[in-house]
This record gives structure tokens, sequence and C-alpha cells, in this order.
């Protein structure tokens, strides 16, 4: 019988975290001049969608914000299958100058940020690229680290971390889980 899952973050502890992460990457990039924050197809595009809101809020600007997809950017494409789905990538301009920050749920292997990276590198020179992570669960592949992370934990191996978001999922929560369980 599976281990029932872990609950990390309820919704309002990710609420709590998201709040922190919008503050520190206005603090990174000493405020919000030609800051682009760009969610990565899931949930990274959710959850920078919530820190521009909570963003242009706090420091009563607009963000300019896009979505990246990065499947046909994956260095594991051929495992993906025949047609693989590839969801909108929407940036609002060329990205030459600007700061971008990499939103994304789950940092592990980091091989989901070199695809966003290569991708980004399509649309421009940004004058810097900074990486912002829901969770990091450590077991890099690649040197790849996130410059802001809302939580970092330790998962073992034969576990998985399970975001869950309210626009897509009918819930705020991030568990930990078995990788036999449904997520």
């Amino acid at each position: 019988m599976p281990n029932k899952p872990t609950t990390v973050l309820d919704a309002r502890a990710l609420d709590r975290t998201l709040r922190r992460m919008a503050d520190q990457i206005v603090e990174l990039n000493a405020g919000t001049d030609n800051l682009v924050i760009v969610g990565i197809q899931r949930r990274g595009v959710q959850l920078a969608e919530r820190i521009v809101r909570i963003i242009e809020s706090q420091e009563k600007v607009t963000v300019a914000s896009g979505a990246l997809d990065i499947t046909l950017y994956r260095d594991d494409l051929q495992t993906v299958g025949p047609r693989p789905v590839v969801g909108a990538t929407s940036l609002p301009w060329a990205l030459d100058d600007q700061r971008v920050v990499i939103v994304d749920d789950v940092l592990y292997t980091g091989r989901t940020v070199r695809a966003a990276l290569d991708e980004l590198a399509d649309f421009g020179r940004p004058s810097r690229i900074a990486l912002a992570v829901l969770i990091d669960r450590g077991g890099r592949e690649l040197p790849i680290h996130a410059d802001i992370v809302g939580r970092r934990i330790d998962v073992a191996a034969g576990q998985r971390v399970d975001v869950f978001i309210e626009e897509l999922d009918g819930r705020d929560e991030v568990e930990i889980a078995s990788r036999d369980e449904e997520g």
C-alpha cells in the first residue's frame, strides 16, 4: 500500500511563498524597469502570472510577461513520441537588453531550464536572465541553479513533487508522493 502524499505547501503557504518570491525578484532586479517575467508551460506560466499580479499591485506598475513552451527544445524530444503536444510561446517583444526572469514550478535535473535558455536565445539577447522556482528538489544533471527559490526540499529516490494550482487543478498545494501513486 503506497504512502499518503506529504503536503509541503498548502494554499496559504503557497501564496506567502509567491509573495516572497515577487519581492525577491524586484530586489534582484533593482526595481521593475525593463523587467520581463516568463513562465515555462504549464504550471510555470500560471505561477508567473500570479507573481506579475503581486508585483504590479505592490509596485503600482505594469510588468511585461510571457510564456515559453520548451517542447521542441528538449534534449529528449525523440522519447516524447512522434507527435509531441506543443503549447504556446508568447513573449511581449524582442528581449534585447531586457532583464528576464524565468519562472518554473519545480527545478530538478536542470534540463527544462536549459531548453528554456535555448528558446529565449531565439528572441534576442537579454541583459540578464534569472531563474525563479517554486520548489528546488535537488538532483541536478546540469550546472543550473535558481536565483530565487520558494522552498528547497529533499526528495528521496522513488518520490516526486506534485504542484497543484487552482487555475489547472482546482486547488493550490505542493505534495511529495511516491512515484507509483497517481498525482
